[in-house]
């Protein structure tokens, strides 16, 4: 009988401390930032992945809309960002979005394009403690000479490059 209730009491102390660190939750966001040198909002083939572009994840609470958490990064040579987020999320709506381009030649945002939804929650069916982001990016002042010549691969139709 002892031994029931030691092995017993033993089970609800490792239930406890699995629950505890579950509350304890560390997820990775992860994504990358190029450059779309043909300026048509996706990439291609002469799009230039950007070294030192700063991203800043931020959740806001779903009905006041006040932030709730915020945590930046930098991308890396191949320009892939990993955001750390502690906590769980599950109350908020999580954006994140590119911040700044080191490149003078690749620094306008393109409106709409700023940013990407990511969930921020282990409580949501999803396993894996990585979310991954939808690709961010900066555009050119004026596309590349190459541009046209790409979009006719994709078989779009044609766009005025000026």
């Amino acid at each position: 009988m002892a031994k029931a209730v030691l092995l017993l009491s033993a089970l609800c102390i490792l239930a406890f401390a699995n629950y505890a660190q579950c509350h304890d939750q560390v997820l990775n966001v992860e994504g990358s930032v190029y450059c779309d040198t043909c300026r048509v909002q996706f990439e291609t083939r002469l799009s230039e992945y950007i070294e030192g572009a700063t991203v800043r994840l931020v959740c806001r609470d779903i009905e006041t809309e006040k932030e709730t958490y915020t945590v930046e990064g930098v991308t890396d040579k191949n320009g892939k960002y990993t955001l750390k987020v502690e906590g769980d999320h599950e109350n908020s709506l999580c954006d994140v979005g590119i911040v700044k381009s080191p490149r003078e030649d690749c620094k306008d945002p393109a409106i709409g394009f700023e940013n990407s939804r990511v969930v921020c929650s282990g409580n949501v069916g999803m396993h894996n403690p990585t979310r991954f982001a939808n690709p961010l990016f900066f555009m050119k002042s004026e596309s590349l000479p190459g541009c046209k010549e790409v979009l006719d691969e994709l078989g779009l139709f044609p766009l005025d490059f000026n």
